[in-house]
């Protein structure tokens, strides 16, 4: 009966915790695309104005120019291009979920970030019950996984091995395949869909899952790539099972 209850109580919270994350999706991206449309029009016109008149513009005009353009990049708008883009937004769900999953998870890149009152309020509110749902649920999945590794260990005792041996060789083993799972295999993978070298893949997925989340690469935002959709939350997965593997190492 404990049995039972303990895996409904799990499937509640799993159940709960992708509903937060999509219905928290749903608002960012109903919240914040409209902004951003209006972001793009307007760089969009900015080099519009400044292909008409480049020839003749003053010392100052053109400082301006720059100040506006780096502005426009900071805030995710790219006026590369034709006008095609502005269609495309960065809030579609794929990339709203993703933004969902970081804020959570606290690792908070920085790259796509709400820009309105609205959605800076509602932020705030999200992440304020939604990092403590996180920190449960990761404990839960991390309980599962060291759930498998007490079998593992029940199995190697009743061949015969000493308990401190058995402790060691489960850690061992869990550190092995996690590096293998969540470090070597992704990183083969962002090489291959990111076209990044070996060595920045391997970077990018320590700085995700370790939180620290500096942003300076980000996987599916190169406006040149053509990315499989469900990419990014696909990605999303592996953060969450990988942040669960850290948390149980440190648990072990």
């Amino acid at each position: 009966k404990a049995m039972c209850s303990g895996k409904l109580q799990t499937g509640l919270l799993v159940a709960g915790y992708f509903v937060y994350l999509l219905v928290g999706a749903a608002v960012f991206q109903v919240l914040e695309r409209t902004a951003e449309k209006q972001e793009k029009m307007a760089a969009a016109q900015m080099k519009e104005a400044f292909l008409q008149n480049f020839t003749h513009l003053t010392v100052a005009e053109m400082e301006q120019f720059m100040k506006n353009l780096t502005e426009a990049i900071q805030n995710g708008v790219y006026p590369v291009g034709n006008e095609s883009h502005i269609e495309d937004s960065s809030w579609d769900f794929s990339n709203s979920f993703f933004f969902a999953g970081t804020v959570v998870s606290t690792i908070g890149y920085g790259t796509l970030r709400p820009k309105t009152a609205g959605g800076q309020i509602f932020c705030v509110f999200f992440a304020l019950f939604g990092i403590p749902l996180n920190i449960v649920f990761l404990h839960r999945v991390g309980k599962m996984l060291s759930l498998l590794c007490e079998k593992l260990g029940k199995f190697l005792h009743k061949k015969g091995m000493r308990k401190k041996k058995i402790k060691f060789l489960t850690l061992l083993f869990f550190l092995a395949t996690g590096i293998l799972v969540f470090l070597c295999l992704p990183s083969v993978f962002f090489q291959i869909t990111e076209g990044w070298s070996y060595s920045e893949g391997i970077y990018f997925a320590f700085i995700t899952l370790s939180t620290i989340g500096f942003g300076d690469y980000v996987v599916g935002k190169q406006p040149d790539r053509n990315y499989f959709s469900y990419y990014r939350t696909l990605v999303a997965i592996w953060i969450l099972f990988g942040l669960a593997w850290i948390a149980l190492l440190f648990n072990l």
